[in-house]
């Protein structure tokens, strides 16, 4: 090993103390992450466009979608084929959400914990609605309100339910 190779792994190891921690399985993912924002500005600027001037109301409906979009790739039962080789089915973890483990080492790993942390998608859903709305800005905001108003009815279910609950008193 060269010298910045023995450093790197050093560095590496103290930092996990010799627990699985892809470290550099996740130096790829945000290497992947920059050069898709740095693609995404590079043709941006290519092919000029304007830069969206998001009002309030935008950043709202952005924030719903972003939030309701994490949470079905990240939680959904729907999306679990998605996660699968990824990670151990393990149960219900809520109404329409499931527990899943993440499994393997390495590039595997970090990709299932990407891919079942809706904290950690939501930071891909942002940036692809962000391009979304440079590149395709009509489809972008047709998309973003329909996540936005699942968003809202999930929020009016969950409200439902615990308004049902507290009139039907305790049990």
């Amino acid at each position: 090993m060269s010298a910045l190779q023995d450093l790197l792994h050093h560095e590496a190891h103290a930092y996990t103390g010799g627990d699985d921690r892809p470290l550099a399985a996740y130096t790829g993912t945000m290497a992947v992450y920059a050069g898709t924002v740095a693609a995404a500005v590079t043709a941006a600027r290519a092919t000029r466009r304007p830069l969206p001037a998001p009002g309030p109301w935008d950043l709202a409906v952005n924030a719903l979608a972003t939030h309701q979009l994490a949470r079905l790739i990240a939680k959904d039962p729907v999306t679990s084929p998605l996660r699968a080789p990824f990670t151990r089915f393990q149960g219900a973890s809520g109404p329409a959400e499931l527990d899943e483990d993440v499994r393997g080492s390495g590039v595997r790993k970090a990709v299932g914990e990407l891919v079942t942390c809706p904290f950690c998608t939501g930071l891909w859903v942002a940036t692809a609605i962000t391009v979304g709305s440079l590149f395709a800005p009509r489809a972008t905001r047709l998309a973003t309100s329909t996540l936005a108003a699942l968003a809202g009815a999930d929020f009016l279910h969950f409200a439902r339910v615990t308004a049902q609950h507290a009139a039907d008193g305790p049990s």
